[in-house]
């Protein structure tokens, strides 16, 4: 966890908006995935919206240290 909080640190608005949008479509996929089959671990939906949520604190941070 610490180096996923350390990653989204460092990065500026425009990679936090594309990190936001892979993990979203990492969650998107993760859900059809589970139609088919079972998921090896359900705490990934659990670790991947904690980054999400992550990604759009620091982001909002950002933005409102820029202004």
């Amino acid at each position: 966890m610490d180096k996923v909080k350390n990653l989204l640190k460092q990065l500026d608005e425009t990679q936090l908006k594309a990190e936001t949008d892979k993990l979203r479509r990492e969650l998107f996929t993760l859900k059809l995935a589970v139609i088919s089959s079972p998921p090896k671990d359900y705490m990934q939906f659990h670790r991947i919206k904690k980054n999400i949520a992550r990604a759009l604190t620091y982001l909002r941070q950002k933005q409102l240290q820029a202004k």
